[in-house]
């Protein structure tokens, strides 16, 4: 149980704390600071116990991971050992810590680490400062972060911040899914659909054998045959055709196969008008995203990835910036990119060459709307006897989407009538209707 675990770190922790204060306010003479020896079960196989083996974390790095966590699960942690060696309060610089907004109690900063692993040692307290480097585990894997301060105030003044998910994963053994919003743009996108519901032109489906390959195979050609010097890391698709041919479908079955979560960009929450803000949306969702194993889904990217404009203005030189700044993201991506655009054409073509696959997703043709239209129809729904699906096929041009839309109507009709015929004149109507929002024109 994480709880157990829990319970037995902190009491870990809080003998460390003690140890420190206790040779500060010189409470025992001669005494020197030493870690309680850290006693693991191996047989634990609580989340936590299981991060801590797998990283080998050592004393130093446990006593700051455990600082992170303790406002979690133990609001007044910090604020209960100080009281006991100062209980008429007072002013106690060296241990750091701020207050929060809604949080009443004593939050840990790097300081509040630096000066539990070493005093008041300089040499000792820069060397501890490493593990907040880029170049740490902690950073590199977004586990656990200092939160920036103001503009010439100390680094280390920082609040610890151990990432959500982590807390989540400590806590409850289960990481929660990233919930949508300002500080997500992106939604978890899901099917209950499977391959054999999806028709593809084989000229279509190829390329998408490759992505599958690419999922499967990458990480044994990246860690047993060393490629990871001569290749990027991650995997680039652009998926082009008109809405409704299958491209959102087929990015979520990927997922769907290969057990990854698939998030679908809202650009609508990601790009503005304002200067560096795009940039900042962006990167809220790679850095959440790079260590998770997400495929990311780019729908409608014209708006992002579409060709840069001539420098007429300084808006032109930033907009121009801006598709820079996406083209090392998106390159620098371990995981799978699906960008997806009703044109080819609208991509830029820095971005174009950067593709590891391109895969056009054409309008079906009548043997393959045949398809698509048998596949759509619910088992409880009859046809009437004037219908014929090959000549609504071969007659109508139609995407899949629209197919659906169109049968969803039809059996709702049947139902309202208590029937379950689908009858010629609701398929007619149907049809038009999906004709009438393209504005093209309908002959029955």
């Amino acid at each position: 149980m994480p709880q157990k675990i829990i319970n037995i770190l902190s009491g870990v922790l809080e003998k460390v704390i003690e140890s420190r204060l206790q040779l500060f306010f010189k409470k025992e003479n001669n005494k020197t600071f030493a870690y309680p020896a850290i006693k693991s079960n191996k047989r634990d196989k609580s989340a936590l116990n299981t991060f801590i083996h797998d990283h080998k974390l050592n004393n130093e790095e446990l006593t700051i991971l455990l600082l992170a966590l303790m406002p979690h699960v133990q609001p007044n942690f910090l604020d209960a050992i100080i009281q006991q060696y100062l209980p008429n309060g007072g002013e106690f610089p060296e241990i750091g810590g701020v207050k929060g907004s809604n949080h009443r109690g004593t939050i840990p900063t790097g300081e509040t680490a630096l000066f539990i692993i070493a005093g008041n040692d300089i040499d000792k307290r820069i060397k501890a400062s490493a593990y907040f480097s880029p170049d740490h585990f902690f950073a590199k894997e977004n586990i656990l972060s200092l939160q920036q301060v103001k503009e010439g105030e100390p680094r280390m003044s920082g609040k610890l911040i151990l990432q959500q998910e982590y807390v989540d994963l400590f806590t409850t053994g289960i990481i929660s899914k990233p919930v949508f919003g300002a500080e997500f743009p992106a939604k978890l996108v899901t099917t209950k659909m499977e391959w054999k519901d999806l028709v593809l032109n084989p000229k279509t489906a190829l390329p998408i054998s490759d992505i599958k390959i690419w999922l499967e195979h990458n990480n044994r050609l990246i860690d047993e045959w060393k490629m990871d010097k001569r290749i990027k890391p991650g995997y680039r698709a652009l998926f082009y055709g008109l809405s409704g041919t299958g491209k959102t479908l087929t990015a979520t079955l990927l997922g769907k196969q290969f057990k990854k979560d698939v998030y679908r960009i809202d650009l609508s929450q990601v790009v503005s008008k304002y200067i560096g803000e795009t940039e900042k949306n962006l990167e809220k969702i790679f850095v959440k995203a790079e260590h998770k194993d997400w495929i990311l889904f780019f729908d409608e990217a014209d708006a992002l990835f579409g060709k840069r404009s001539n420098v007429q203005n300084a808006h032109d030189k930033y907009a121009n910036q801006e598709v820079s700044y996406l083209l090392q993201r998106v390159e620098d991506f371990p995981g799978l990119i699906i960008l997806a655009s009703n044109y080819k054409s609208n991509i830029d073509q820095a971005f174009v060459r950067r593709f590891n696959t391109i895969i056009q997703f054409p309008m079906p043709d009548a043997e393959e709307r045949f398809k698509l239209w048998r596949s759509a129809l619910p088992p409880g729904a009859t046809l009437a006897e004037d219908i014929s699906l090959e000549n609504i096929a071969a007659k109508y041009e139609l995407t899949g989407s629209s197919i659906v839309n169109v049968i969803h109507y039809v059996c709702l009709k049947a139902m309202a009538d208590g029937s379950n015929i689908i009858t010629k004149s609701n398929l007619l109507e149907g049809i038009k209707r999906e004709y009438e929002k393209e504005d093209r024109v309908f002959k029955p």
